[in-house]
């Protein structure tokens, strides 16, 4: 059985904050960092025990693709092991089917490496660069405007009336 934290780690919770920052109406029913009474008692061994998991909510309609940031996770050194669709992906073992209870198709699961609980630099990088270059291109493409020519005012002088 693993310890249960009291909190999660730095860079489970920078997942969460991260994502958020990035996709602001994300939808986040299914993201978690510590279990429940109910999970711990389900799953005495999960790395949510430990602070080193996290699960991150998958909408893609708000900017939160799991399926793209599960592929794009394998290729980060802080990464454990990924749960996705049923499927569960680590380095040292490679792609397999998911057996646990819970196929994982509303959330991703991540497991940090104990190594890596302090490590809160971007875990999206891909995304925010996606946004930027979009942004660049948009203004890149978009026609300035020539600014309207500025017109002086005259002054309007008063005129005395005849006859006063």
């Amino acid at each position: 059985m693993k310890p249960l934290a009291k909190v999660a780690s730095p860079a489970a919770i920078a997942v969460l904050r991260q994502a958020t920052a990035i996709a602001p109406l994300r939808k986040k029913a299914s993201d978690g960092l510590l279990p429940s009474t109910a999970h711990f008692r389900q799953n005495p061994n999960s790395d949510h025990n430990t602070g080193l998991a996290v699960d991150l909510t998958h909408d893609p309609e708000h900017g939160i693709d799991c399926k793209e940031i599960y592929k794009n996770l394998q290729g980060d050194n802080r990464v454990d092991y990924l749960i996705f669709r049923g499927k569960i992906w680590s380095k040292r073992r490679g792609e397999r089917k998911y057996t646990g209870k819970n196929p994982h198709d509303k959330h991703l699961h991540i497991s940090i490496k104990p190594e890596h609980a302090s490590n809160t630099r971007p875990w999206f990088p891909w995304i925010n660069e996606a946004k930027l270059a979009g942004r660049v291109v948009a203004e890149l493409s978009t026609p300035r405007r020539k600014k309207p020519a500025k017109v002086e005012a005259k002054p309007v002088r008063k005129t005395k009336k005849k006859g006063k």
